[in-house]
């Protein structure tokens, strides 16, 4: 007999129902994943996908999804439900962008939405992001000045047309980027995955009868916006300021944070913050408000998955023109170098009440493209971190990519893609900031290129002026460092690398936390046997003598 469900749920119904929609968000991940067919994916997980109501409500989304792709998505389906309202879709159509301005805030990112009908009716969509391997023009590069420049820009259209691929946007795509069997699998990937989640969201329809998903989308949201609205509630009202200085790719970037917390409701303003420039270092507003409201999601309601609901009491504002509001034709394509500062300033803003981490090492970004042994093209990122900030009772971890999640890709994965030989990767003793709490620690990774090919990387870092700095009393991390057969070189640029030429980098430290001098003896010891603080960084940092011969320590 057919199950019903009344439009009033019990909290154990609900979160059955929650679960399952979570479930299924999940297995979309997991298809995405095994039908890609670049490491940025399959390996670096560099990805969302979300479930919407037929109201163009995100319900649930992925458990391992970007951060910053959390409140991007709404933004984005809103945008192409104004192109594309429900009287204009029909079964089999898949709707694409990746505008900087309507999706994730640079081109790289292709947004894929499938609505889902079940018979005549529309009961919601599905919808995935993806970084593309290549879209063309002078590829994943800081250089440009135009975004004209870094590569194909698509408007909103759709991909398949009741069912039919859209074979001239195919060719178009495919004739413009250097890896177009990569690029296009990894597309038609994310077509692949929403219409498997369309099918399962039916599947589930029909287990407990549901017809209408918009009493359960509104219970969810609903408990999603309520828990949010009492942990604000939670914090004194105020206004809350934070300035940092960002090094930029020649000048020092200003970022200005104000947040005021009133009632259940918080407000972020960037008023302040330095003007964009003609570099690929902007950020889109879209990029900029996503790192807010995932910020302010990890400070109130960590554990409760993302929804509609989570994002209602946060409002985010930027003066336009500014590094963290860009206009177009700005160049976006690294909008996450300073965009992933969003999660410190607020931070710091709410430090005096909140117990917040000390800032992170930041991630690093080494995109490059190059011609394998074998003849054949490759486009890949190897994404590297920097050490998390320590917090109040927790030391940071050593090499932990924030405030994003990407994963590493595998010494033997990149090896095969590239044919670039990892030599060694080493713990880098005495990055992480000094502290009663310490910072997490980089790494030294050292490769070569072994493909008997010339090879153009870009590397996206911060970090290589102006350290993680540390929190009450905490010291900085140490600094980000590239080097190039030897020879250090400044971050930001595009490098040829030839046949067996080494790059050598060493990753950022975290900052500490609290007065050095207060942590305690036993865990100085534990460190140094670890490799995170040197003989003479104990003595120098923590006023701790370690005898080596017998592995004892001591104050002084």
């Amino acid at each position: 007999m057919e199950k019903r469900m009344d439009k009033r749920f019990d909290p154990i119904t609900l979160g059955i129902l929650w679960d399952r929609l979570i479930s299924i968000t999940d297995q979309v991940v997991a298809t995405l994943v095994k039908t890609s067919f670049s490491t940025i994916v399959r390996e670096s997980y560099d990805l969302s996908c979300v479930l919407f109501d037929a109201n163009g409500q995100s319900l649930a989304q992925g458990s391992y999804s970007a951060p910053s792709f959390t409140s991007t998505a709404p933004q984005t389906v809103r945008h192409m439900l104004d192109k594309y309202p429900p009287e204009a879709l029909q079964p089999g159509d898949v709707v694409i962008t990746n505008d900087p301005w309507m999706g994730t805030g640079h081109l790289f990112d292709v947004n894929v939405l499938r609505p889902v009908f079940r018979g005549t009716k529309l009961v919601g969509y599905t919808f995935s992001i993806t970084h593309l391997p290549d879209i063309g023009g002078l590829g994943w590069s800081i250089i440009s000045t135009e975004v004209y420049e870094e590569g194909l820009r698509l408007p909103i259209c759709k991909l398949v047309k009741a069912g039919q691929l859209n074979e001239e946007l195919i060719d178009l795509i495919r004739i413009n980027v250097r890896t177009p069997d990569m690029t296009i699998g990894d597309l038609m990937a994310n077509v692949s995955c929403t219409e498997v989640g369309g099918r399962l969201l039916l599947e589930f329809m029909d287990e407990y009868g549901i017809d209408d998903l918009a009493p359960l989308s509104d219970a969810i949201i609903s408990q999603s916006e309520n828990a949010m609205r009492e942990k604000i509630r939670e914090m004194p009202d105020g206004q809350y300021s934070y300035e940092l200085k960002v090094d930029g790719v020649a000048d020092d970037i200003t970022i200005v944070c104000q947040v005021t917390v009133s009632g259940d409701s918080i407000h972020v303003d960037f008023d302040g913050t330095g003007p964009s420039i003609r570099l690929g270092v902007n950020t889109p507003f879209c990029y900029t408000h996503g790192m807010a409201c995932y910020t302010i999601k990890c400070l109130t309601t960590a554990n409760i998955p993302n929804n509609e609901g989570s994002f209602r009491p946060i409002t985010v504002s930027a003066p336009e023109g500014c590094i963290l509001n860009t206009m177009s034709p700005s160049p976006t394509a690294g909008r996450h170098i300073h965009g992933h500062f969003v999660t410190p300033a607020i931070f710091g803003a709410l430090s005096q009440m909140k117990n917040v981490p000390a800032e992170p090492g930041m991630i690093m970004s080494m995109p490059g493209f190059g011609t394998r042994r074998d003849g054949r093209r490759f486009s890949s990122i190897y994404f590297g971190a920097g050490g998390l900030g320590a917090l109040d009772n927790q030391d940071g971890t050593a090499t932990t990519p924030a405030p994003t999640n990407m994963k590493k890709v595998p010494h033997e994965v990149w090896e095969d893609f590239t044919d670039i030989s990892v030599i060694s990767e080493s713990v880098l003793c005495d990055s992480g900031g000094a502290g009663k709490f310490r910072g997490g620690v980089g790494v030294e990774i050292v490769m070569r290129n072994d493909s008997g090919h010339l090879m153009t990387f870009d590397f996206f870092a911060c970090r290589t002026r102006i350290p993680a700095r540390g929190i009450n009393g905490g010291k900085s991390g140490a600094l980000r460092q590239l080097f190039i057969n030897g020879e250090e070189t400044q971050m930001g640029l595009r490098i040829g690398i030839n046949p067996g030429d080494e790059i050598m980098v060493r990753e950022a430290g975290g900052g500490g936390y609290g007065n050095p001098r207060e942590r305690p003896v036993e865990k100085v010891l534990d460190d140094f046997k670890h490799g995170f603080v040197s003989i003479d960084g104990a003595l120098q940092e923590y006023g701790v003598r370690i005898d080596l011969e017998r592995l004892t320590a001591e104050r002084i």
